[in-house]
């Protein structure tokens, strides 16, 4: 017998001299270590490989084979018939894909994607997406989780990217929150001050005065059923009037999404509530 060679290729030990296998299809155990996308202990080597991510209808696991490259036929039409989902599958792997694009619009963080996808999979278990639209459900479910995780985006944002009806998603909310008997969490209207004096190019004085408004008016009335966008478009006015700035009704009314009728109605009510008192300025 000859030296032994080491096909590291082919995952074969053979004889240089004769060419006999002594053993195949050995594994390489030595990188089998943690994902590169496992951020939770960095000690250990990294290693390349796809994410397993909950994100995904089938966790990334399954494989994907391409029929046009299949020659015989009787290959390809077994591929077609496995490629055909049953209707569970098929209608996660919607939802996931709405899901994705409406967390890229949005700008919603990882956590947040994973508990809308949580909250949707209890909804189709309970049967309550019979009859009613998949996209609806999937808004629906990211409304819910911004509000639960005060994550600053109102359900008018939502209604814009997505192609559903502002009736169809606000009716399967209530079914959600009504059949899985959730807590429906109410929203703080601070949370949206930063991003719209962001988008108004103001300072950092008018922000923090806009946040002790709403403060004080929350201390004497309940804010339960106004729309945390007017609320905060008349206070952002009211503090740009004390702090003698000028900009338009138009241009805030715009800026956050409401009416400048809204806007005026919530400034009146908020400067005829609480008292301009020297600590406001």
């Amino acid at each position: 017998m000859g030296n032994i060679i080491s096909i590291k290729v082919k995952g074969e030990i053979v004889c240089s001299q004769c060419g006999l296998i002594i053993e195949e299809r050995k594994l390489d155990i030595n990188h089998s270590g943690v994902r590169v996308f496992n951020k939770l202990d960095k000690s250990k080597k990294k290693q390349t490989g796809n994410p397993i991510t909950p994100l995904l209808s089938d966790m990334g696991l399954c494989t994907f084979i391409d029929k046009n490259s299949i020659c015989n036929p009787d290959l390809k039409r077994a591929a077609i018939l496995d490629s055909q989902l049953p209707w569970g599958s098929r209608n996660l792997l919607i939802a996931t894909n709405e899901l994705k694009r409406l967390s890229h619009i949005l700008n919603l963080p990882f956590f947040a994607q994973v508990a809308i996808l949580k909250l949707y999979k209890k909804s189709f278990k309970a049967h309550l997406l019979r009859g009613r639209s998949i996209l609806g459900m999937v808004a629906a479910c990211v409304y819910y989780v911004c509000k639960e995780k005060n994550i600053p985006r109102a359900f008018q944002d939502i209604i814009n990217k997505t192609s559903i009806k502002y009736k169809s998603v606000k009716r399967s909310y209530n079914i959600l929150v009504k059949s899985l008997k959730l807590k429906t969490p109410a929203i703080n209207p601070t949370i949206f001050i930063p991003r719209y004096i962001a988008d108004l190019g103001l300072k950092n004085d008018i922000e923090a005065l806009s946040i002790k408004i709403i403060k004080r008016y929350q201390k004497v009335f309940s804010i339960c059923g106004i729309d945390p966008r007017g609320l905060c478009a008349g206070a952002i006015y009211l503090a740009i009037k004390i702090r003698n700035i000028r900009i338009s009704q138009k241009h805030i009314a715009k800026t956050i999404g409401v009416t400048e009728v809204t806007l005026r109605s919530r400034y009146k009510e908020l400067f005829n509530s609480i008292d301009i008192e020297l600590d406001f300025l």
